[in-house]
């Protein structure tokens, strides 16, 4: 099936306007913000799967030196990376709460700061459904990898429908193809991987690795 050059078509599901402004005030960022305050006590990462990925890492990449998770509420994506891999993580949300929790910062994921370009070992979330353009989205996380770095992006049969809070939506089986579009011959998926654990409530729960080509 070929993927259409619009994400409003059915292969990938947004609930807005790619031109949307994820800027504060903004509808989708309002609803964002009130989603983490009210979620604010949920964690929905395990740590037996952030040390499983930590072990992938330093298997695939090495020592990444530095990593950083996108979308990460209570932060503890970071620190448990930090605990099994022993380097600099930081994390990135978009709420005013994320000041609350270490090692994260307030930030719109869709943006990049230039000391992370080409210097970043590991990109890790399991948020990519709340982009408003993932296409956008997935170019700036993967300009940051080091050329041998790797994307990690957490996909579930909970990413699969789309509305308001989490703007894009896709089946496990249309990732590939997507993220070989948005990449434009610069990155594609290398593997996609089981999570050792996942909430009963799941029917699957996968790793979608990617790298630079």
């Amino acid at each position: 099936m070929p993927i259409p050059n619009s994400l409003t078509h059915v292969s990938a599901r947004l609930t807005i306007p790619i031109s949307a402004l994820f800027s504060e005030g903004s509808s989708i960022f309002v609803a964002q913000t009130a989603a983490n305050r009210k979620k604010l006590d949920n964690v929905w990462v395990r740590e037996e799967n952030i040390e499983f990925l930590a072990d992938y890492i330093m298997k695939t990449v090495g020592d990444p030196g530095f990593g950083i998770c996108h979308g990460t509420r209570r932060g503890k994506e970071q620190e448990w990376f930090i605990k099994h891999l022993g380097c600099e993580v930081i994390g990135t949300e978009i709420s005013d709460t994320a000041t609350d929790f270490p090692h994260t910062i307030q930030w719109d994921f869709h943006e990049v700061k230039s000391e992370w370009v080409d210097s970043t070992g590991f990109i890790y979330s399991n948020s990519l459904d709340h982009s408003y353009d993932p296409d956008k989205c997935l170019n700036a996380w993967m300009s940051c990898l080091s050329p041998n770095g790797v994307c990690i992006i957490e996909h579930s049969s909970g990413h699969e429908r789309a509305h308001e809070v989490d703007p894009f939506g896709a089946h496990i089986s249309q990732m590939p193809s997507l993220i070989l579009a948005w990449g434009r011959g610069k990155f594609s998926v290398r593997e996609i991987l089981d999570a050792p654990a996942r909430k009963d409530s799941l029917k699957y729960m996968k790793y979608i690795i990617i790298q630079r080509i």
